[in-house]
């Protein structure tokens, strides 16, 4: 046995727990997954159905833990893992699957295949198969910590080029990006880029929200490597300095996996997790209902429908805060078929965006999407997810939708923006004088 297979099958065993075992040995091989399934749904091959794609992990498993594995695989279709079955399963595990879950949803036994990927990932990272790319941006963010007073300056004058900017669209020349604020009530992690800086900023501003910026960005590339490691260090930056300056809530930019990692895997992996974790759609959400923002929906009048994130939605249950933003903030709402929890992977989840020599595969995956995109003759796809921008962005280009992809809260800070105007412009009541 070749050290990277050793490698290799040492990561899956410390994968094998219990809920990954019954992942592995429920399945009824019925095959309604395949029609559930993206991926299969634009390529219908039954190698692209989720089971045939969890049984490149099954057959090394009953060989190692199935009784008659041991004795007769032939009878179980168990075999030995080879390089081969490596190479196949790194094609199949993050080239072939976005762990978006809409199979677990639909499948009769509950069989997590996202899990059962997760698991071959952890493998192939482990054996050195995991794209280079991935690998490349998880370990960049863990450098920037290593050396953030290298970084610190030049992104303080980043954000004081972008608190110019800020001023200028509040009307508020003392509007502030706060950063490294001891004792602000929120710690506001966002992506790299103002795109995801600026407009939060502005509502921020607006709602008088007492806040910072956090100093890292909320991308977890270890996360899809299903490197444990990686992607605890990576959580670990966020998670120390939030209890650093003591902020009672973290709020997340429009990121699924990050909400994912903070959310719902942080609290398992630190001790000592004392604030609140919301993403930013939570939170405007909020204060729409609250009425803390005057809103103009004229601002944002083309024909808007929402692609729901599968981290943030299915996986996350972020399902009804983006309807009750769109309904307040846009004329003309428009819902995909199907939606919310049943919507279709956009096909660029779980890393594929970021790795180039996969473009080809990830437009041919978004078909389905395409398909949902132009049934409902929108103009605008709003998503809650910069990986799903990016993606939606190239299938626009791609198959020519002529849509514009659009993040939440910029529909928000259009609508916002546009209350403001028409408040300054009103003509002033009239005043009564009494005789």
């Amino acid at each position: 046995m070749s050290e990277r297979i050793q490698q290799a099958l040492t990561a899956f065993e410390k994968s094998l727990d219990r809920r990954l075992l019954a992942a592995l040995e429920v399945c009824a091989r019925c095959g309604i997954c395949a029609e559930s399934c993206h991926v299969f749904a634009a390529e219908p091959d039954f190698r692209n159905a989720p089971a045939a794609k969890a049984e490149a992990v099954r057959r090394f498993y009953r060989r190692l833990h199935d009784p008659i594995g041991r004795l007769f695989p032939w009878w179980v279709g168990a075999k030995d893992l080879t390089e081969a079955d490596l190479e196949e399963l790194a094609e199949i595990a993050f080239g072939a699957c976005t762990l978006c879950r809409r199979c677990t949803m639909n499948c009769p036994m509950g069989v997590d295949t996202a899990l059962i990927m997760r698991a071959a990932r952890a493998m192939l990272t482990a054996a050195g198969k995991a794209p280079e790319m991935l690998t490349q941006l998880a370990d960049a963010a863990i450098a920037r910590e290593e050396n953030l007073e290298f970084f610190r300056e030049f992104y303080i004058d980043q954000i004081r080029e972008l608190e110019r900017e800020l001023q200028e669209q509040t009307g508020d020349p003392d509007a502030r990006i706060p950063v490294e604020k001891a004792g602000a009530e929120i710690l506001y992690v966002a992506l790299s880029g103002a795109h995801t800086i600026l407009p939060a900023a502005v509502l921020f501003h607006a709602v008088g929200a007492d806040w910072t910026l956090s100093m890292f960005e909320a991308a977890n590339y270890g996360y899809f490597l299903a490197d444990l490691q990686r992607a605890r260090a990576i959580a670990r930056r966020i998670v120390d300095e939030a209890r650093r300056l003591g902020v009672k809530e973290i709020i997340l930019a429009e990121c699924g996996h990050a909400y994912t990692v903070l959310r719902w895997e942080a609290p398992n992996w630190f001790e000592d997790f004392s604030f609140r974790v919301r993403s930013i759609i939570e939170a405007a959400a909020e204060w729409i209902q609250q009425g803390r923002l005057p809103l103009d929906p004229s601002a944002n009048p083309e024909p808007v429908t929402y692609h729901d994130s599968c981290n943030l939605g299915r996986n996350g249950g972020l399902l009804e805060e983006p309807r009750i933003i769109l309904r307040a903030v846009v004329q003309d709402f428009r819902e995909m078929s199907p939606n919310r929890a049943e919507n279709f992977c956009c096909g660029g989840g779980a890393g594929l965006v970021a790795v180039p020599e996969w473009y080809e595969k990830r437009m041919r995956a978004g078909r389905r999407k395409v398909e949902q995109i132009r049934q409902t003759g929108a103009r605008i796809v709003a998503a809650s997810c910069d990986n799903c921008r990016l993606q939606l962005g190239d299938l626009n280009d791609y198959y020519g939708l002529g849509i514009r992809v659009s993040g939440l809260i910029d529909l928000v800070v259009n609508a916002y923006l546009a209350a403001r105007r028409m408040k300054a412009t009103a003509p002033a009541a009239p005043v009564r004088v009494s005789v």
